[in-house]
């Protein structure tokens, strides 16, 4: 699993978030493909987080490093 490809893609997110109040960091990575990442932020406490976690970030994360399986909120 390359890590930096992964934290490149959320970099890549990280300004469309920051652009309504939130951020979103990095945590961890499984060997399964799991990445684990931190909402904070408006998107942290934002009752749509977990729709944006999953429509917009893993959807591009997948797209951009084929090995995410899934992304999911520290």
């Amino acid at each position: 699993m390359n890590i930096e490809s992964i934290k490149k893609a959320i970099e890549d997110v990280r300004p469309s978030l920051q652009a309504d109040g939130g951020d979103i960091q990095f945590v961890s990575v499984s060997d399964d493909g799991r990445v684990m990442v931190r909402l904070t932020g408006a998107c942290g406490s934002c009752p749509m987080s977990t729709m944006t976690l999953k429509m917009s970030v893993e959807s591009y994360l997948k797209k951009m490093v084929p090995e995410v399986r899934e992304v999911v909120q520290a």
